[in-house]
């Protein structure tokens, strides 16, 4: 029978297939170098591509599927799917270290209820002048408000499950109040909640490509004047549709 893992590493992913090759073969690596018995989860959200079978062949230990399309759903069917007592969420498109991994599970053994990281992006030449200042604004808000990057989010499993795990009513931002709840239940707890400033994170700038500087921060200042906006699909675009062409 085997070991039963200490961490789960879940990786949400609609019609991922060039990057979770890269992705998961840096989480691999990462998994190696640890002394903990870690499991590697991959959802197939619903993809029309060869997500499911590349996932397969890249080194996943368990492929899910979740048939809606909701990153926070997809979240949550992994974390059921999930065998560990620690939980760290990747996206697709975000690499990561060993020492980034390492650290993580140090938090989750010393003290902390869950954390997230500093993301950094990959070929952010054509982010632009306001591409770039975004990229550090999310920097200093990140750090400084304890606010996790839906990138690379780690928690306990009792402080997810004790607070709902991802809010499905949510088609944006889960993360962001994930991240609320859990600081709210480790303060009652005498647990922490922080972000690792080193390693970090690097995930992709696609969307960068995908979308102009000014763009990109209109969907912010949009869903910051207007929150209630992330509760549709139909106002949540940005994640769920790509530039065809």
């Amino acid at each position: 029978m085997p070991d039963v893992p200490d961490y789960s590493i879940i990786i949400p992913a609609f019609n991922e297939e060039a990057e979770l090759p890269t992705t998961l073969d840096a989480i691999r690596t990462a998994m190696a170098a640890q002394p903990l018995i870690g499991e590697c989860i991959v959802v197939n959200n619903n993809s029309t591509d060869s997500t499911a079978a590349i996932a397969t062949a890249a080194g996943a230990d368990l492929v899910v599927y979740e048939p809606i399309n909701q990153i926070a759903r997809a979240r949550n069917t992994g974390a059921q799917a999930s065998r560990g007592q620690q939980l760290i969420f990747i996206d697709a498109d975000t690499r990561i270290c060993a020492g980034l991994l390492a650290a993580a599970l140090r938090q989750l053994t010393t003290g902390s209820c869950g954390g997230g990281a500093i993301i950094e992006f990959e070929n952010t030449q054509q982010a632009g002048v306001l591409g770039r200042w975004g990229i550090a604004t999310w920097r200093r808000i990140s750090t400084f408000t304890r606010t996790a990057a839906g990138s690379f989010l780690f928690c306990q499993r009792a402080a997810f499950e004790a607070v709902g795990g991802f809010d499905q009513k949510l088609y944006a931002s889960e993360e962001v109040r994930l991240s609320r709840q859990l600081r709210k239940w480790g303060r009652a707890h005498g647990m922490r909640f922080d972000i690792i400033t080193q390693p970090t994170a690097r995930t992709s700038a696609r969307k960068f490509h995908w979308y102009s500087g000014p763009k990109l921060l209109g969907w912010v200042f949009f869903m910051m004047l207007a929150p209630i906006a992330v509760r549709s699909r139909r106002f949540c675009g940005f994640w769920y549709k790509r530039p065809t062409g």
